[in-house]
């Protein structure tokens, strides 16, 4: 299984769901071409596909903002940049002030790795409007993910079984069970997507970022890295510090860590949400439907999970809710404030054995939509991270660790220890234990950390800060509670955000909103 994914939650209902997929397809008629001269042909975006996740066109903004796609060439593998080329989807929606007072382009990323930027900027868009009077808003899809050749591995049936397994074995079978399901999901990937898996580390998508920046007609990178985007800015900063222009890096991912590292920064931080969520149900003017106090509301999870590890329970037919579905599902749920409620919904028909709604949530968090089609979110998910990060761990490894993770999360720790087996015989070596994000001589890069965060806990901000260098990172604290600080809607935060993007002022350091 590979870790709680860094990916904002986008646009939750109770059974709302992620992403889904199609092949782009590597090129080579491009082996002569200076791709930075390249004119993009921007149309009508079409439905999302399957790896992306389905669904239908984006519809027009209030103000009648269309939509526009485009693909964009890249070379496939950046060390032979005459050799094959990668299509990447982009989308963008042009700037609503005067051409006199834009800057340029905003690009964003919202995470994962393997988030679609493409279905991802419509679905928040309406929330980015002020920076719009500025900026014409871009994402897109990194390669590897949804229509920018993705990386594809099990069939929707294989999926749906990899998700419903044990995924915190109790014995020598199930750690076996558990160790050759994840042997026969990469061998998947490898036997679909050989072509493009050494060529889906970030240092490529970073490069692709300033091809980008090029093709767009910037001199400069603007930017707007959110969860793994921030990783993404990171590493773009050390590659090119002197062409970042404005950026912003909010839900900080560690830079500083390893696989394993972040993995129990996880656990922690997952932990210190349920912590607030339990808290927050008791401390309502209504009673607390699923627990006396909140520990009370912490033992009836675990005890709920601990009898699903034994008997699953009625799920959205013909799935049953198994142990590793519902830990995936309250994870889910914790990624925002406003996604609470339909956790203690969930959890209120799971005590009585109707577990559709934590398995929506669960869906939500594996890509899977309502007609049993997944996007490519996990595999590409996987296949970047494996890329990225050198080491690799065994079963005995992870045994070792189990009571550090343990103390970590009750609820999270064991999930969170054996996903570490994710990039167990990877057909492509990794890079590296951590990124290198140092960048001297960047402009100033806005960092915002949120001390409720689950998915990259608040400490991540300032490690990004001290490791990008003196001068160059700028630390804003938000406390709050979700994955991220910009989207809460905070005044303050916004306020610095705005400021900073539209005008260039940059707030002082050391900033708190609450």
């Amino acid at each position: 299984m590979p870790s709680l994914l860094r990916l904002r939650a986008a646009a939750l209902t109770a059974s709302a769901v992620l992403l889904s997929t199609v092949l782009a397809g590597c090129g080579d008629d491009a082996k002569d071409e200076d791709l930075t001269r390249q004119d993009l042909s921007w149309k009508a975006c079409p439905a999302p596909d399957a790896a992306q996740g389905g669904g239908t066109s984006p519809s027009p903004l209030p103000d009648d903002g269309e939509w526009q796609c485009a693909t964009m060439k890249a070379p496939l593998d950046w060390g032979d940049p005459k050799g094959d080329t990668i299509g990447l989807e982009l989308i963008r929606v042009r700037t609503t002030g005067a051409q006199n007072a834009r800057i340029g382009s905003l690009i964003f990323n919202f995470g994962g790795p393997g988030g679609s930027g493409v279905t991802s900027l419509p679905a928040f868009a309406e929330g980015y409007e002020k920076l719009r009077t500025r900026y014409d808003l871009v994402s897109f899809d990194p390669r590897g993910v949804g229509r920018s050749d993705p990386v594809l591995c099990e069939n929707d049936q294989q999926l749906d079984a990899y998700f419903q397994q044990d995924a915190t074995p109790d014995d020598a079978a199930e750690r076996t069970q558990l160790v050759d399901n994840t042997k026969e999901f990469n061998n998947a990937c490898e036997d679909n997507s050989e072509k493009v898996l050494p060529h889906v580390r970030t240092t490529d998508a970073a490069r692709d970022l300033d091809l980008m920046r090029q093709v767009l007609g910037d001199d400069k990178l603007y930017y707007f890295g959110i969860s793994y985007g921030t990783e993404l800015g990171g590493v773009y900063a050390h590659l090119f510090p002197k062409r970042v222009g404005r950026a912003l890096f909010d839900a900080v991912v560690d830079p500083t860590q390893d696989p394993e590292q972040g993995s129990l920064g996880q656990a922690k931080g997952f932990q210190l949400a349920l912590d607030n969520f339990a808290e927050d149900c008791v401390s309502q003017a209504e009673e607390c439907p699923i627990g006396d106090s909140a520990q009370d509301v912490k033992d009836r999870i675990a005890r709920l999970l601990d009898e699903l590890d034994r008997t699953p329970i009625q799920g959205i037919f013909p799935r049953q809710l198994t142990q590793t579905a519902a830990t995936s599902g309250i994870a889910q749920a914790l990624y925002s404030k406003d996604f609470w409620e339909y956790l203690t919904e969930g959890l209120e028909q799971a005590y009585d054995g109707d577990g559709r709604i934590l398995l929506s949530l669960a869906d939500s968090m594996n890509g899977r939509s309502e007609n049993g089609e997944y996007s490519n979110i996990t595999p590409a998910n996987v296949a970047i991270n494996c890329a990225d990060d050198k080491p690799r761990y065994d079963t005995a490894y992870v045994e070792r660790k189990l009571p550090e993770f343990r103390a970590a999360s009750d609820l999270f720790g064991d999930y969170l220890a054996w996903s570490m087996l994710s990039c167990t015989d990877w057909a492509v070596p990794g890079a590296a234990d951590h990124p290198d994000v140092s960048a001297p001589g960047s402009a100033p890069i806005l960092v915002v950390g949120n001390t409720g965060d689950p998915a990259t806990p608040y400490e991540g901000a300032r490690a990004m800060v001290n490791a990008l260098g003196k001068g160059v990172g700028v630390e804003l604290t938000y406390r709050g509670q979700g994955h991220g600080a910009y989207d809460s809607k905070n005044k303050c935060v916004q306020g610095a955000v705005d400021g900073y993007l539209l005008d260039g002022k940059v707030p002082p350091a050391g900033t708190v909103c609450s």
